[in-house]
């Protein structure tokens, strides 16, 4: 395998020793560098401390759940990329991980090379997000994509990093629709994007909704076009067949 020359830093929150172990050789033979705690309060401790690049995050820890340690860290950071292996992979256990925080959901089992291409992906889209600065102007709507802030009418909004990555890519692609798959090729960097599960696009564009429309169950800026994708009106105003 090529190895990583970023050598990020990459925090293994997780209880089950076997798995600990392989995810950590898997990483360090990927040219990551590794920590691995036992438990959610250390996690936590470990994860708020600026050392990471990464979190790989389980749900089922002694003391503080998983879904607990995501929420806390965004609480504190918004932009330190949060992958979630959970053996749950209910709907519901997907949906809480996603609402909660996290940038990724990856059943348990997985496979090695999957994980390492879901590991690059967050990774490479997280550098790209600390590159750029810009700003969403839409009706009501003001959103700054480096601060990770913003304001609906006269309520203030905070976003996660992945809910600016998609907005962004929204914005910058507005007024066109955007099929799921191309928001998992250029927003999440899945290549074969076609074989992963749509609902985590879904999840997150819900949330997104919830943050920046004035009534969520009948958007006028982020709307969904059936068959053709997500687009991002420039005018929300404008009225179109949806």
């Amino acid at each position: 395998m090529t190895q990583n020359t970023s050598s990020t830093n990459i925090l293994i929150i997780e209880d089950e020793i076997a798995i600990a172990e392989g995810l950590v050789d898997l990483c360090e033979l990927n040219g990551y560098r590794v920590k691995h705690v036992v438990d959610g309060e250390s996690g936590l401790a470990e994860a708020l401390s600026g050392q990471y690049g990464l979190v790989l995050l389980d749900l089922m820890l002694p003391g503080m759940d998983g879904f607990t340690v995501c929420d806390k860290i965004r609480e504190k950071d918004k932009s330190l990329p949060i992958i979630i292996l959970s053996a749950k992979n209910s709907d519901d256990d997907i949906i809480n991980g996603l609402k909660f925080g996290a940038d990724d959901y990856i059943p348990k089992p997985f496979s090695v090379p999957m994980l390492l291409a879901r590991i690059e992906a967050v990774l490479r889209r997280s550098r790209q997000t600390m590159e750029n600065e810009g700003k969403l102007v839409a009706g009501n709507l003001r959103v700054n994509f480096r601060e990770y802030t913003g304001v609906r009418g006269t309520e203030e909004l905070a976003f996660t990093r992945k809910e600016i990555e998609i907005l962004e890519y929204l914005w910058n692609n507005r007024d066109h629709a955007i099929p799921r798959s191309e928001l998992l090729r250029k927003v999440w960097g899945y290549e074969n994007a076609e074989s992963v599960d749509t609902r985590t696009v879904d999840i997150h564009i819900t949330k997104l909704r919830k943050k920046i429309e004035d009534d969520p169950a009948h958007p006028k800026l982020l709307v969904t076009f059936r068959g053709e994708g997500y687009q991002m009106r420039s005018a929300p105003e404008c009225e179109k067949s949806v």
